[in-house]
């Protein structure tokens, strides 16, 4: 607790907030609400609570995303038409067009944050679109980590499983605004709006 009031906290969100992309058992969610619950009363900053915990987080899924990348072609040469290279190629073309939704919705999952930051580096996934969407969910999710850690106190922090749930539920509400959203869009009429009508 001496350490999370200090100036060396930042640097364990980082770390934790990093290594957790790679290691889900690591508890960056529990780190980032008990540095926010004590930056409310406390010597830390909540901004920097915030800035640090979403650098550390877009640290761990860009190193995610280079694993992915990385051990593909060691994949595809090995297993080119096999159950692997099937289930990439499902993944494919789930990511093709909700991948950058995907990529907000799942850090909000235990787990999820691996499995796809993994799955667009073996996919190619554009570098420019990935980290222009895991900034976003890095982002989002510092902050509601922090307000969590602002608003629900110290018993968050030690009990974090109503914050996981919470964390869960909105995930669902997001994948469910964006599926919206991505129907509306799609069958919304291309090209201009007002219809033309050919002369009698």
């Amino acid at each position: 607790m001496d350490l999370m009031s200090s100036p060396w906290a930042y640097l364990v969100i980082v770390l934790v907030a990093l290594a957790d992309a790679l290691a889900p058992v690591v508890p960056s969610e529990t780190v980032v609400i008990t540095a926010a619950v004590l930056a409310a009363s406390g010597p830390t900053s909540v901004p920097l609570v915030v800035l640090t915990a979403a650098v550390g987080a877009m640290l761990g899924d860009h190193l995610s995303y280079l694993v992915g990348r990385t051990t593909s072609r060691w994949t595809a040469g090995r297993d080119s038409a096999g159950r692997r290279a099937r289930t990439l190629r499902r993944a494919g073309s789930v990511l093709a067009g909700r991948g950058g939704m995907a990529l907000v919705v799942a850090r909000y999952v235990p787990g999820g944050r691996t499995a796809v930051t993994l799955a667009m580096g073996a996919l190619r996934h554009p570098l420019a679109r990935f980290t222009g969407w895991d900034a976003i969910a890095a982002s989002s999710w510092a902050g509601y980590c922090t307000v969590i850690g602002v608003v629900g106190g110290s018993a968050l922090a030690e009990d974090p499983l109503p914050a996981v749930l919470l964390g869960m539920t909105t995930a669902l509400v997001i994948a469910a605004m964006a599926e919206v959203w991505r129907q509306v869009h799609r069958r919304r009429p291309r090209g201009s709006g007002v219809p033309t009508t050919a002369a009698p």
